[in-house]
């Protein structure tokens, strides 16, 4: 199998070979403590020259995207690639919100839209590619429930099998989508956190393949797909500001760098403000980001999806946030509940509490005078408001049923 790329480590910059199965840094992993954030996690790194020189042609960016960005992912076959529409989601523009005028351009980019309704689909789709090509057949992860579900619900369409250890509070609706889709799930007594270790226990115990967000460094390069794609969508006009919502910090190291990538392929010279969007009461990426050592609280906030004790993959994001100027902003519960119905009522997307934690974030800073005026704004929607019914039914008023009756039908809706 051709080596393509290497592996060097955010912490200490080593870097390594190998083609095989490979988790964190093997000088930095010894390091690693309880509570506190990953040591060693892993960057992939491709030869961007000799891509450039391999393509020869102007138009690099439109022969990568017909290949599928194959030449820029840690796999060699496109078959081993699951055939489910994973991707390509669509950007919608909003020029009014309640009623008024933005006075800047506002793009939603809908990843609810994914085969199991979540942005996560995008890394699992590369580790399981990454699993067929090494003949892997079973993978275990740790999630609050949409990680979980993405790996069921692509090793079901790989004919692969799936362990997902959750959190026992986590959403009926995701551990419903594990169970359907065949996988063996595993609820623990405890936090994410928890069971992001106990999985991590169980995978070195039994060699089962992990896909744990940053502890596998492959989830970073499915998700990176889409800022490839957000830089199609705008024809290259890329937006000045993204907001994203921030757990564990991959989802926006993954961003990061697929726009670092565009940029050393010369494809683009620019790289958007990145916001990063936390709630409140999980505040463990954002509040660290200036301290000496790392100080965790223990989180208690309704956005299941971004509620991380431990942010694993800290040490990436803020050496990203640090190079590029990137924001950290904390929105309350509430701000992110009323954004997830305000997005509902006004785009007709339904995204889940932590999915709309990124326009809460749009949402406060334009109301705080800190969104220029003509600027271009794009909020990334990461998981579906299906995925999380229970939560959102606290700001909703279910009708009671009415005699069937047109007068008092007309007379309740006042018509």
């Amino acid at each position: 199998m051709n080596q393509k790329f290497i592996y060097q480590c955010v912490n200490c910059g080593k870097e390594i070979v190998t083609s095989g199965v490979i988790y964190l840094c093997p000088d930095c992993e010894p390091l690693n403590k309880p509570g506190e954030p990953l040591r060693g996690v892993l960057k992939v790194i491709y030869d961007y020259e000799m891509i450039r020189e391999d393509i020869l042609s102007e138009n690099i960016f439109a022969i990568l995207k017909d290949e599928g960005y194959l030449e820029i992912l840690p796999i060699v076959e496109s078959d081993t690639i699951p055939g489910l529409h994973i991707g390509n989601t669509p950007m919608y523009e909003v020029d009014n919100f309640e009623g008024q005028p933005l006075n800047a351009t506002l793009y939603i980019k809908n990843d609810a839209r994914n085969p199991t309704l979540s942005f996560k689909d995008r890394a699992s789709v590369v580790v399981s590619a990454f699993a067929k090509e090494h003949g892997l057949d079973t993978i275990i992860t740790a999630s609050t429930g949409n990680a979980g579900s993405s790996m069921a619900g692509i090793c079901a369409a790989q004919g692969q099998k799936a362990i997902v250890l959750v959190p026992e509070n986590a959403p009926v609706e995701k551990l419903t989508q594990i169970l359907m889709f065949g996988a063996a799930l595993v609820p623990v007594k405890g936090t994410y956190d928890d069971a992001f270790d106990l999985s991590l226990e169980i995978s070195k115990r039994t060699g089962l393949y992990n896909r744990n967000t940053a502890y596998n460094p492959l989830t970073i390069e499915g998700k990176k797909i889409a800022a490839f794609e957000i830089y199609d969508q705008t024809i290259g006009a890329l937006p000045d500001n993204i907001f994203v919502p921030v757990g564990d910090g991959v989802i926006i190291s993954a961003l990061y760098k697929g726009f670092e990538e565009l940029i050393k392929l010369r494809i683009s010279d620019t790289m958007p403000t990145i916001i990063a969007v936390q709630a409140e009461g999980s505040p463990n990426l954002v509040d660290n980001l200036n301290r000496s050592e790392f100080i965790s609280v223990k989180s208690k906030t309704l956005a299941d999806s971004i509620s991380v004790d431990v942010p694993r993959n800290f040490y990436m994001t803020a050496n990203y946030m640090k190079q590029f100027g990137g924001i950290p902003l904390k929105v309350s519960d509430d701000e992110i509940m009323q954004a997830s119905f305000q997005l509902a009522r006004n785009t007709g997307i339904f995204a889940e509490p932590s999915a709309a934690a990124s326009l809460a974030g749009f949402l406060k800073m334009h109301k705080n005078g800190k969104i220029a005026k003509d600027s271009s704004n794009l909020v990334m929607i990461t998981g579906s408001g299906m995925k999380d019914t229970a939560t959102v039914k606290k700001i909703l008023s279910m009708p009671k049923a009415l005699p069937n009756d047109a007068e008092k039908v007309i007379s309740f809706l006042e018509l």
